[in-house]
């Protein structure tokens, strides 16, 4: 399969999950619509980022701060919380094998086999699981953070712009 496929499959996917994820709370269409656009922009830019020299962490938490990132102005426009559609969006990024493995590893270690090559896998795992979340959260959360009215950036921009600023970091869905 060439490259272009496996973007496209791996998009659809992902919006799949998203959407799927999301039907179990109820949500608006419009949270359901952001959701599926945002979550195959992040899984596919991660996938494409996995291809050249970046690591499964590394490209994670910049896949999660584009998910971030374009969901600021969908927040801006339909006034919704922009966190209502970025943790659904991210649910495809969530490292559900490597935690298995881990699991299963340490099920294996408590077992009786106390191979070394398990306790590899599992700390490996273990730590890749660990990581992988954590680059999620920091990834989604800084653009969030830094882009705020009361934020570091949202003060700089805000002496620099004046009120052009409130309005373009205006993203949390208050009016």
């Amino acid at each position: 399969m060439n490259l272009l496929t496996t973007c496209l499959l791996d998009g659809l996917l992902a919006c799949v999950v998203a959407v799927g994820f999301s039907v179990n709370f109820r949500p608006s269409r419009k949270i359901l619509l952001a959701a599926a656009i945002l979550a195959p922009i992040g899984h596919v830019s991660r996938l494409l980022l996995m291809q050249v020299p970046f690591g499964i962490v590394s490209a994670t938490m910049f896949a999660s701060m584009a998910i971030a990132l374009c969901s600021m102005p969908i927040s801006r426009f339909w006034h919704i919380p922009a966190e209502m559609f970025i943790f659904p969006s991210l649910l495809p990024m969530v490292p559900g094998m490597h935690a298995y493995k881990t699991i299963l590893g340490i099920l294996q270690i408590l077992n009786e086999k106390t191979d070394p090559h398990f306790l590899s896998l599992v700390v490996y795992n273990g730590l890749t699981t660990l990581f992988v979340m954590g680059a999620l959260v920091i990834g989604a959360s800084l653009p969030l953070i830094v882009f705020r009215e009361d934020g570091p950036l949202g003060r700089l921009l805000i002496r620099l712009l004046g009120q052009r600023a409130i309005k373009l970091l205006h993203h949390r869905g208050r009016p």
